[in-house]
């Protein structure tokens, strides 16, 4: 897809993410709003995957660490035909699969995600396994930035650049907010850049909101070899709704239908902007 056509994708599931998050009552949609860029990118211009065979040996991984941010990952998977678009209607319903984290039980969904500090562990087990494969496959995930007081991740890092996992190509949707309040002000994370690059990561700083950005940064980490990626994506939490952006409330804010139609409005005026 183009730049254009992916601009035009992220305001159709973020307009699905508001409307799963709004009828069920419950869910994260600040991070999930924040987030919907690099997935779209991910999953409608990098990843290999066969939706309907969605354990075909030679796929492309995707791990979302921060596990929270579900809405917009399942309103990626239904579009691209792993399971049908009605049933996210579901979410958050009685017996529903769509339980408000990525389950197994999902066609797409590589990992029970939630707990968070796993999925970077993950992902380096799962990059290892493939380059004694002789696998070609690439390994990503997405971190939240109020995640990195985990101390798994840490280990995780250190184990990705011993090893030397190229083929692993990491994230942090540094929104800069957590639950509870500014990240710098929870956990001081700075200097993250530093952080990482003396792990030995390839590690690169981006406008996480900018689709061109996204797609120019994974093309050039792709040329390069013996390092473990990292995507620091500075993006703005509850990006597309102007009541909702940089407010730590929406990490977990529940959307009253007035909110619900000015949020839809907030879209459609920035879309009519492409």
């Amino acid at each position: 897809m183009e730049v254009t056509a992916l601009k035009k994708k992220t305001f159709e599931i973020r307009r699905q993410a508001l409307k799963m998050v709004y009828q069920a009552q419950t869910g994260h949609i600040g991070g999930t709003l924040s987030s919907i860029d690099y997935l779209t990118v991910l999953y409608y211009e990098k990843m290999r995957f066969d939706h309907n065979n969605p354990d075909w040996p030679g796929r492309d991984r995707f791990i979302l660490s921060k596990g929270h941010s579900v809405e917009g990952y399942l309103s990626i998977l239904a579009d691209l035909g792993f399971f049908p678009k009605e049933e996210l209607a579901t979410f958050c319903q009685f017996k529903t699969r769509l339980i408000g984290h990525p389950d197994r039980r999902v066609p797409g969904v590589e990992m029970n995600t939630g707990s968070l500090g796993h999925g970077l562990s993950a992902a380096c087990g799962m990059a290892l396994a493939s380059k004694r494969d002789n696998a070609p496959c690439r390994i990503y995930t997405l971190l939240g930035d109020g995640e990195l007081g985990e101390g798994s991740v840490w280990e995780a890092a250190m184990f990705a650049g011993n090893y030397q996992l190229d083929n692993l190509y990491a994230a942090v949707d540094r929104n800069h907010l957590q639950i509870s309040g500014k990240t710098e002000e929870v956990m001081q994370l700075e200097p993250l850049r530093q952080k990482f690059e003396s792990f030995g990561f390839a590690t690169e700083v981006i406008d996480g909101n900018n689709i061109a950005e996204i797609l120019a940064v994974l093309e050039k980490l792709e040329h390069i070899s013996g390092k473990p990626k990292m995507i620091l994506l500075d993006t703005i939490k509850g990006k597309g709704v102007s009541f909702m952006e940089n407010k730590a409330y929406w990490h977990h804010g529940l959307i009253d239908q007035d909110q619900y139609e000015q949020a839809l409005a907030d879209l459609a005026e920035r879309e009519g902007t492409l």
